[in-house]
């Protein structure tokens, strides 16, 4: 099985969501994340690894 590791920036907080920007690949398109999904100490500027079908911040 190959699973793929991506990697994010949290552009912008907005409530119950958060947009999301690709830094691994050249791309302005923003994803729309439920911060449920997210670590609870996310804050923007905040890089993520997407990976195993979960986020953690990037150390």
């Amino acid at each position: 099985m190959n699973l793929e590791t991506w990697y994010y920036e949290v552009v912008s907080i907005d409530g119950d969501y958060a947009n999301l920007r690709r830094t691994d690949t050249a791309s302005d398109d923003l994803k729309l994340v439920a911060r449920a999904l997210l670590p609870q100490e996310i804050s923007e500027g905040s890089r993520l690894k997407y990976e195993m079908m979960q986020y953690k911040l990037e150390q």
